[in-house]
């Protein structure tokens, strides 16, 4: 999601970070029906899906935790989650988990997604000139902290692709 702009509003910001919590659950809904489309002869086969899998989805469920203490603490009201979530069905909904070739290219996509996101949620940050009611730095240190964390799944998800060809 390109934001192409600055933040200027903790309305603005709590809007954008509510975005980030529903992005990480379609995130950790994918994995989760990837992983439950796994037969039980594959687990056993493919245990290095299984555990990524598991791992996008508990990652992305701490996200949300880090994400809505965020969200806790800003001086605005939250927008309605229905509308938040037709945003993300908007831009991230338009596939679906089994239109991709295979899970690991599924996983490819939403782990890049969401490291997109958050380097534009952040640049948006920081051009900003907006004191938030929450503290800049931790903003910024958290979103920074997920961003990498994208990054790495990206790279994981890419090692284990590559050892596959």
């Amino acid at each position: 999601m390109s934001l192409g702009q600055r933040v200027a509003s903790d309305h603005q910001l709590a809007r954008l970070l509510q975005i980030g919590v529903v992005l990480e659950e379609v995130v950790e809904a994918r994995a989760y029906h990837h992983y439950q489309s796994l037969t039980g002869e594959e687990r056993e086969l493919d245990a290095e899906i299984e555990t990524l899998l598991e791992h996008a989805a508990e990652e992305s469920a701490e996200h949300r935790e880090r994400l809505a203490d965020l969200i806790d603490e800003l001086d605005a009201e939250s927008v309605p989650f229905e509308e938040i979530e037709t945003l993300v069905e908007a831009k991230y909904g338009k596939t679906k988990p089994d239109d991709f070739d295979g899970i690991l290219y599924d996983q490819l996509c939403n782990e890049e997604t969401a490291y997109k996101f958050y380097d534009d949620l952040i640049a948006a940050v920081e051009a900003s000139d907006e004191q938030f009611s929450v503290d800049r730095e931790r903003l910024l240190s958290t979103l920074r902290d997920i961003r990498e964390e994208e990054a790495a799944g990206v790279e994981e998800v890419t090692r284990v692709m590559e050892t596959r060809d």
